[in-house]
């Protein structure tokens, strides 16, 4: 069919009627002057569940409002709600503002992945939860996550379950430069023990609980909270593994309104692609003093590195061989071959 080649004029344009009570779209977005605050405490399937305390404590769900486009919401963040805010059976309300965070800690699937997750805002202390056996501790995996720790401001804890089946001593030896506080916990003879001790360190405070499966972090959750119920798995006898028993992060209170817990689900990798390499050094602050030598612009992972001869000199304890060794794997995982 052979196209017209008529001129159109402003005469072929159908203008559309203003209708009755229209008003023309704005860029402006309402300031929702009455939102109340809360915090999330759980995130599931684009919906919310936040603690609002203004007109007495309550649960509000609420779903992200428009306005607030791509912008994610994470356990812990501070909102702003609008809408039903009763927390009524049936409610929903609408976040439509998230406050500034205070901490984020974050990780990506990998040293190479670009994309980074952040798993909880607004917390203060990061628990890491190993077991001393069934499964074996994960050395590598505790410095990523100290890293981790170190760089978004938080304050680490060790908690190291199972000690009826291996003892703590030569585990903790390889962090005693570091001054990292920790609890040892035993389910010897069918009694719990650290687990007092445990909850005095995390009174007042809001603290992320992270782990590797099997090492009895939900466990603990329900010795701290014992109305939490959460899921507990089992070790894999063949792969030494734990089943993953959280499928998502949820923020649970003390008893007496003494802190926060938020558990994880369990993670068999912690990439930190988004911490900057040369920053990696600050957060081994046991091996930090003998850079002093170090050429300049050292990676502290080259042949003219003072790093070696420093820690074989003893300077830096009798685990100063394998925290360099754990500092060089880190660094050559960010280096930019490996991602190439």
């Amino acid at each position: 069919m052979a196209r017209s080649t008529r001129d159109y004029d402003e005469s072929d344009v159908r203008i559309r009627p203003n209708r009755r009570g229209s008003r023309p779209r704005t860029k402006e977005r309402p300031a929702h002057a009455d939102a109340v605050t809360g915090r999330v405490l759980v995130v599931d399937r684009g919906r919310y569940t936040a603690l609002v305390s203004r007109g007495g404590e309550r649960r509000v769900l609420a779903m992200r409002a428009r306005e607030l486009g791509r912008k994610g919401i994470v356990v812990g963040d501070e909102v702003h709600l609008v809408g039903d805010v009763s927390g009524d059976d049936g409610s929903l309300a609408r976040i439509v503002r998230v406050s500034p965070r205070m901490t984020v800690l974050r990780r990506t699937a990998d040293d190479t992945d670009p994309v980074e997750r952040i798993l909880v805002a607004n917390a203060d202390q990061l628990v890491v939860v190993t077991a001393l056996a069934n499964p074996e501790p994960r050395p590598r995996m505790i410095d990523r996550c100290l890293v981790a720790a170190y760089d978004a401001g938080m304050e680490p804890l060790l908690v190291l379950t199972k000690s009826d089946l291996a003892d703590a001593a030569p585990f903790l030896e390889q962090y005693a430069p570091l001054d990292v506080r920790y609890v040892v916990t035993s389910r010897a003879d069918g009694a719990r023990t650290g687990v007092e001790e445990l909850r005095a360190l995390l009174a007042g405070r809001v603290s992320v609980l992270i782990g590797h499966s099997g090492v009895g972090k939900s466990t603990l959750v329900n010795a701290l909270v014992p109305d939490a119920l959460r899921a507990v798995g089992v070790v894999n006898d063949v792969t030494g593994r734990g089943r993953h028993t959280s499928s998502s992060a949820v923020a649970l209170p003390l008893p007496d309104d003494d802190g926060w817990v938020i558990d994880t689900p369990g993670v068999r990798s912690f990439g930190l692609a988004h911490v900057d390499p040369a920053r990696i050094i600050s957060h081994f602050p046991d091996l930090e003093p003998g850079t002093t030598q170090c050429p300049r612009g050292c990676t502290h992972d080259e042949e003219e590195c003072a790093l070696g001869a420093w820690v074989d000199s003893g300077a830096a304890g009798p685990a100063g061989v394998s925290r360099l060794e754990s500092l060089r794997r880190l660094l050559r995982s960010r280096s930019p071959a490996q991602g190439e």
